[in-house]
């Protein structure tokens, strides 16, 4: 009876066993309700084909789309004190750290590297959502600082892909203290004569927006992001107005001035590489002419082929 227990029953139970299906193997598009493989989605750069809305996508997924051949260096960023403040809530906030590192594989919420875009050198950063809702906190304050000076260093311009729900409040006034430590990176952009140019990313919101989010040299929202400092309900109840809809999103921050433009992510790509070419006034190759003499020396009129009418 053995061979029965350890063979046929296995394999029957085997048979009878539900197929595993991935939670995430159909997306649905929150505009339309549309379905979307999730395969086609990621070739799409995670636009939705038919209604277009950009979904949120990877940190390494947006820096491999954007440099070249999808090839850079990751740029080394400083440990910080994991739990500064002992905080607790629901939980330690050193066992939510260690939570969102085992789900994303990362360390923290920015990500920071510098490679070839179009053939010229640049410098990015990445906030990722997923890690916390891109809060900023110390370890992110530094990320972005250690990218701003790795840019200087290089001489490259700097790119930041902004995605936030705000400061982190686990941290409290260190948390917010990466507001101006981060502006003051900016300047040093600025005094290296180097471009600061900001994607702003759906959301981007909170004590991000209310700092370096806002001080590029130019700004690009992605179609449909929601860009602000509170949320619609918050700002309704303090001003008791009706606000108008879409107030907050890429194309209202646009019409009112408060974007440069609103480009699709299948566009970024070059229209970053335009930007950065101009700011840092790179010689374009311009295709050469023929001198003078050598323009009179050449036949005015092509020669009639033998048996063609004059």
């Amino acid at each position: 009876m053995n061979w029965i227990n350890s063979l046929v029953r296995p394999k029957i139970r085997d048979l009878l066993k539900k197929r595993e299906v991935p939670e995430n193997l159909w997306i649905k598009c929150p505009e339309t309700g549309e379905m979307v493989f999730h395969r086609d989605l990621e070739a799409n750069l995670w636009v939705v084909p038919a209604s277009g809305h950009h979904m949120r996508m990877p940190a390494k997924k947006r820096l491999e789309t954007l440099f070249d051949a999808g090839n850079y260096e990751v740029v080394e960023t400083p440990d910080v004190q994991a739990d500064p403040l002992k905080f607790r809530d629901t939980k330690k906030y050193v066992d939510r750290l260690k939570e969102y590192r085992a789900k994303t594989g990362e360390s923290d919420a920015v990500h920071v590297a510098q490679g070839k875009v179009n053939g010229a050198d640049l410098t990015a950063a990445v906030q990722d959502f997923a890690f916390m809702g891109g809060s900023l906190g110390m370890a992110a304050g530094e990320a972005i600082l250690a990218g701003m000076q790795a840019a200087v260093a290089k001489h490259t311009p700097f790119v930041l892909f902004a995605a936030s729900g705000g400061a982190r409040m686990q941290e409290g006034i260190l948390s917010l203290m990466q507001m101006p430590r981060t502006t003051v990176g900016v300047q040093m952009l600025r005094e290296a004569g180097l471009p600061y140019i900001v994607v702003l990313t759906n959301p981007t919101t909170g004590g991000v927006s209310a700092s370096y989010a806002m001080l590029g040299d130019v700004h690009i929202a992605e179609p449909g992001a929601q860009i602000g400092f509170a949320g619609r309900r918050v700002i309704e109840q303090t001003i008791r107005e009706k606000l108008p809809e879409g107030f907050q999103s890429a194309e209202y921050l646009l019409e009112h001035g408060m974007v440069d433009m609103v480009v699709n992510r299948h566009d970024l790509k070059d229209t970053i590489a335009r930007i950065c070419g101009i700011l840092m006034k790179r010689e374009v190759e311009v295709p050469s002419l023929p001198s003078p003499e050598a323009a009179a020396s050449e036949p005015t009129e092509k020669p009639v082929a033998e048996g063609a009418e004059a």
